[in-house]
């Protein structure tokens, strides 16, 4: 398929995609070269060049994997294609069966809130979506918490979806629930088969190739990309994505909805929604909003 020296495929793929993907100013650290689990060519150069481009280990070996099923497909080595078939990925051949319920393909602006006061407020200024992320250990709070949030949306077009509480969101009748990559590595499949029956929705939180092949195991209703910009909130494990990033994932799994999180303010709005995200969800322009209300009613026009 191709007789190129490794290192030439590998200056090849940089000098492709550094603009894009490490631009002076906001780049990414290199990072060590991982492990190979092939020896093809292909992969072995996408590996070191994905390292060198700032994407972290377990991405790297996602995007060399697919590199190489491209190459393989094609029957040609192309420097400047960066991978974004579902199929290269190992993202084709679902069972519709055992998919998650949709919702819509444009959950529009997406509230986190962090009581069931915010987000009954929230759902009476008109944020389309709302997410409960109520912090507790004690059981009986989240429950009450949960059941509240979900009677606050009462009477609104709101959306109500609940972090991590899955089975209190079950019991309480909410839309939906959240989850991070560590939840859903923690659910058991019986606690998948629960929620999948119950009729919730699901969301699971993603942050690079890997987590997003991993999310679509169990075929959610929607993936959040990100954190896109960098964020205070909570403690990250990977580095802020960034835009080029968010819109390589969005060509790649646009077969489900999607939400743009982390960091994301209202002049950033454009530039989000220019990837084709059908949400953007926001945490700190709300909450911390001096008018929570007037903010969310100028993060809804930013929306159109």
């Amino acid at each position: 398929m191709t007789e190129q020296p490794i290192s030439g495929m590998v200056d090849a793929i940089i000098a492709a995609h550094t603009s894009t993907f490490a631009p002076e100013g906001s780049r990414l650290p290199a990072q060590p070269t991982p492990a190979a689990t092939s020896q093809d060519p292909v992969y072995l150069a996408a590996l070191q060049a994905c390292s060198a481009l700032g994407f972290i280990a377990i991405d790297a070996q996602c995007l060399a994997q697919a590199w190489q099923n491209q190459s393989q497909r094609t029957g040609q080595f192309d420097a400047a294609h960066w991978p974004d078939m579902p199929q290269d990925f190992g993202l084709a051949g679902a069972d519709p069966q055992l998919a998650f319920p949709q919702c819509p393909r444009a959950l529009g602006l997406y509230g986190v809130l962090p009581s069931a006061e915010w987000v009954g407020r929230m759902a009476r200024a008109g944020v389309p979506t709302v997410q409960l992320r109520f912090k507790s250990e004690d059981q009986n709070a989240i429950r009450h918490e949960v059941a509240a949030a979900v009677q606050a949306v009462q009477g609104t077009n709101a959306l109500l979806f609940i972090n991590d509480h899955w089975q209190a969101a079950i019991d309480a009748g909410a839309y939906g629930i959240h989850v991070g990559q560590e939840d859903l590595d923690a659910l058991e499949g019986a606690q998948l088969n629960a929620i999948r029956a119950s009729g919730l929705r699901l969301g699971v939180s993603t942050h690079g190739y890997a987590e997003m092949v991993r999310a679509h195991a169990v075929q959610p209703s929607y993936i959040a990309l990100g954190a896109v910009f960098p964020t205070t909130l909570k403690k990250m494990e990977t580095a802020p994505q960034g835009v080029a990033r968010l819109q390589a994932y969005v060509r790649l799994m646009q077969q489900y909805p999607l939400v743009a999180i982390g960091g994301i303010a209202a002049e950033q709005f454009p530039a989000i929604l220019a990837t084709g995200v059908g949400s953007v969800a926001v945490v700190r322009a709300l909450v911390n909003a001096p008018e929570p209300e007037a903010a969310a009613h100028h993060l809804l026009a930013c929306m159109r």
